[in-house]
């Protein structure tokens, strides 16, 4: 039977969602959304997995009474595990890692997890590196490694849910592990060094299915009985999925949201630096990709502080004419400018106006222009999520880099290429017909900023 619609299981760190994608055209025929609240514990932060999982049960009976749900796919973010118990449900809730606890063993940590050579994954601040979370964890409960008979990724742990199958993918665990090795595709040596090579799930490809659904689920959501479960991918490489499918390298995408990653294809081969948040992913493939990352979302809300108008082209302008700069970084544990304090050059505009608006998007695309040039970019730039709908900061971009740039506007890409994963991921799509931008007549005095702008960050 042809699959025609998949529910894709969408947990960001900022929104979990479900969205019901039609093969033929990646159309989005419905989505539902609820926030990703983190609990603050005992024993830690951790994420609501049971009020997602209701949420989920109930999205996807929804979707099936009104459309038919034909397979079911996940996508979720990165740096999560969750450690399951002989019974199959949780043995230590799934820590959020945003949380500070790994840093009181940094120390420890670090003489046990492997080179950047081996892994390229970079040395991440509080609980961004899997393997971080785990030591910390099994640090400060002794007895919750005897407790744990499986470790899965993210997606894997709905996925084990929906059909009782265990898993890791290869796109989660490429996500900045340390438990990775990509360029031999197997474990990293930290996985002997942390004893779980017993426990750790088998690592799949993303478009594996995982087998049908449990019975009890078939009965709670009216779904077949038979219906496939598709393994899952990391959220990045669901939004890069499409294109490495329809698109010849070289080219780059950025999928914004909490997080801003650029990833390079066919890029210029540059020395990779991981003291600047650059890393190496890997795609549903299971090829390294060069990539860079800041908190692009989280800084956008921190600087604006609310909503704001659109700014017009004369607030643009006027921005670009003053001065006015915002400089790196609000978010600076992460990034390529990490350890510095943001700050504003000349007179700091309004909260909420279109001015701040326009400072704001250009400060965005500056830094994203930054994480472009240490992965050795080349060719188009595909822009994905929020930012996509931001045209100073698209324009900017296009100056920054002096490369089209162009903007996908869907409500959000990791579902469509979440989706293709029950379509295929090794067969390609026919060639994209998307609008590309550049800045046109901004060029010029955007340029212009842009290199003021570089100076200034030194």
């Amino acid at each position: 039977m042809t699959q025609r619609h998949v529910a894709v299981i969408d947990i960001g760190k900022t929104n979990a969602k479900l969205a019901l994608v039609g093969l033929d055209d990646l159309s989005e025929l419905a989505v539902l959304t609820r926030p990703n609240r983190v609990l603050p514990g005992p024993p830690y932060p951790h994420f609501d997995v049971e009020g997602h999982w209701a949420f989920l049960l109930d999205g996807l009976a929804e979707f099936h009474a009104a459309h038919g749900v034909d397979a079911i796919s996940i996508t979720t973010h990165g740096a999560c595990a969750a450690l399951i118990d002989a019974e199959g449900g949780l043995a230590a809730p799934i820590l959020d890692y945003e949380h500070a606890g790994p840093e009181d063993m940094a120390e420890a940590y670090d003489a046990l997890r492997p080179d950047f050579a081996e892994t390229g994954a970079a040395r991440l601040a509080g609980g961004l590196n899997i393997g971080a979370q785990l030591h910390w964890q099994f640090e400060t409960d002794p007895e919750l490694k005897a407790r744990t008979r499986t470790i899965v990724t993210y997606p894997q742990y709905w996925g084990l849910r929906l059909t009782g199958v265990a898993a890791t993918d290869v796109t989660s665990l490429g996500c900045h592990t340390d438990l990775w090795n990509p360029h031999e595709g197997r474990f990293s040596s930290l996985v002997e060094k942390l004893d779980i090579a017993g426990k750790i799930a088998p690592a799949r490809r993303s478009a594996e299915v995982l087998g049908p659904l449990l019975p009890e689920i078939a009965a709670r959501t009216g779904l077949r009985p038979d219906t496939p479960v598709h393994c899952g991918i990391h959220d990045s490489n669901a939004s890069l999925l499409p294109h490495i499918l329809s698109q010849e390298p070289p080219f780059s995408v950025v999928s914004s949201g909490t997080w801003t990653i650029c990833m390079a294809i066919g890029g210029t081969q540059v020395p990779l630096d991981p003291t600047r948040d650059v890393l190496i992913n890997v795609n549903a493939r299971g090829a390294p990709v060069p990539s860079a990352r800041f908190m692009g979302g989280r800084e956008h809300d921190l600087a604006m502080g609310g909503p704001y108008p659109e700014p017009t082209s004369a607030e643009l302008q006027q921005v670009l004419t003053s001065g006015v700069m915002l400089m790196p970084a609000l978010a600076p544990e992460t990034g390529p400018f990490r350890g510095q304090v943001a700050r504003w050059i000349g007179p700091e505009p309004e909260a909420g106006s279109g001015r701040r608006g326009a400072a704001v998007a250009l400060y965005l695309a500056l830094v994203t222009a930054r994480c472009l040039e240490l992965i050795g970019h080349r060719g188009e730039i595909i822009v994905e999520g929020p930012f996509a709908r931001n045209r100073a900061y698209l324009q900017m971009l296009s100056a920054a880099t002096g490369s089209a740039v162009r903007p996908m506007l869907s409500a959000t890409g990791t579902s469509q290429g979440a989706a293709l994963l029950v379509r295929d991921a090794t067969s390609p799509l026919p060639p994209a017909t998307r609008q590309s931008l550049q800045a046109g007549d901004w060029t010029a005095p955007m340029a212009g900023y842009a290199k003021a702008w570089r100076k200034a960050c030194g």
